[in-house]
């Protein structure tokens, strides 16, 4: 394959592999295929996937049919015999990251972490009351408390710096960092305490725990 061919692939994809949904795989998968040929196939995704068995084929092809009930995804050969192979075009490629498209074709709104990140990249500098009225919406409004954890998560793997510390009665300022704006897919905050970024694929923070307590 050609130097540009890879680069085209990479660009088309966010990870085939690692802690992503499987609707994100099958969504690179498709992005993929587009990006090889233009043509996507069931058996193209499967091998893009590169895991024959994970996903069940059930799960994939009613992504597909949710897919083209939204615009996203059109079958070239919709009249075609049942045993004939269902040949796909990608209508409408919006990024990287997969879209929730219910069954119907409809889309949920954003989740209120996705606002937050995206808000911060247009918002300069903020507090977690600031972030979290910018980041609301009728539909999906953000807690005060739900931006000052995500901004103390992101502040720990260094996405945020600090402007100005807080004190009793002056809450912190932080500033998205330009150079860690690493994708449109918000970082996840697990269970664990640690932070993973989708877009990269990476654990960017975990809790170090201490002999006597640990971080709060």
């Amino acid at each position: 394959m050609s130097s540009k061919s890879n680069a085209k692939r990479q660009q088309s994809m966010s990870t085939l592999a690692g802690d992503v949904s499987p609707r994100q795989r099958i969504w690179d998968a498709i992005r993929h295929q587009h990006a090889e040929d233009g043509l996507i196939t069931m058996q193209g995704i499967r091998i893009a996937l590169k895991r024959q068995d994970d996903l069940p084929e059930s799960l994939v092809s009613d992504y597909l049919r949710a897919l083209i009930a939204g615009g996203f995804l059109e079958r070239s050969n919709p009249d075609a015999l049942p045993a004939t192979t269902a040949i796909y075009f990608l209508k409408r490629d919006v990024g990287v990251e997969a879209p929730r498209v219910r069954r119907d074709g409809s889309l949920p709104p954003p989740p209120g972490r996705e606002q937050l990140w995206r808000t911060l990249k247009i918002i300069g500098t903020c507090t977690g009351q600031e972030l979290a009225d910018a980041a609301s919406t009728v539909v999906t409004p953000v807690s005060r408390a739900a931006a000052d954890e995500y901004l103390t998560m992101l502040s720990r793997a260094e996405y945020v710096k600090t402007v100005r510390e807080g004190k009793p009665g002056v809450p912190a300022r932080f500033q998205l960092v330009p150079s860690r704006w690493t994708g449109p897919m918000a970082p996840q905050i697990r269970r664990t305490k640690q932070l993973y970024d989708p877009n990269t694929g990476e654990v960017v923070y975990s809790r170090v725990t201490k002999t006597e307590g640990g971080e709060p």
